[in-house]
């Protein structure tokens, strides 16, 4: 397929995917008059590197586990880089998840103001 259609398929910018071969994340082939084609299986690919870039990987690391992704080929060192990147995206998911329980807490406060008309509180930290 070609880069249009590719980016089309995948929500990625022309831009995008440009940037991805430049930094050895994507490859394609050349067609006669120079136009790039793509395989079926690069839509699965740049899938996975949107979602790789949003849990805040760099295209260095990412490019250091396409050998796992594509062939299955792993080192031990991978597989600590991987479990680095996994502890990170957990420290992460913690931080969102606690900042998420003080989201509630103002929601269910305005909640309460709204209904009767006393002035919200923050009950983690006592401030009004």
């Amino acid at each position: 397929m070609r880069i249009g259609e590719l980016a089309t398929r995948t929500g990625a910018s022309v831009r995008a995917l440009r940037y991805y071969e430049e930094q050895n994340l994507l490859t394609s082939e050349r067609s006669p008059g120079g136009q790039r084609q793509y395989p079926e299986s690069a839509v699965d690919r740049i899938q996975l590197i949107q979602q790789l870039y949003a849990a805040g990987l760099s295209s260095k690391v990412i490019v250091e586990l396409m050998p796992c992704v594509v062939d299955g080929n792993a080192t031990p060192e991978l597989l600590d880089r991987l479990a680095v990147e996994r502890d990170r995206i957990d420290g992460h998911i913690t931080d969102l998840v606690s900042t998420r329980s003080r989201l509630d807490s103002v929601i269910a406060g305005a909640g309460t103001q709204l209904r009767t008309g006393r002035p919200c509180r923050n009950e983690a930290t006592g401030d009004d």
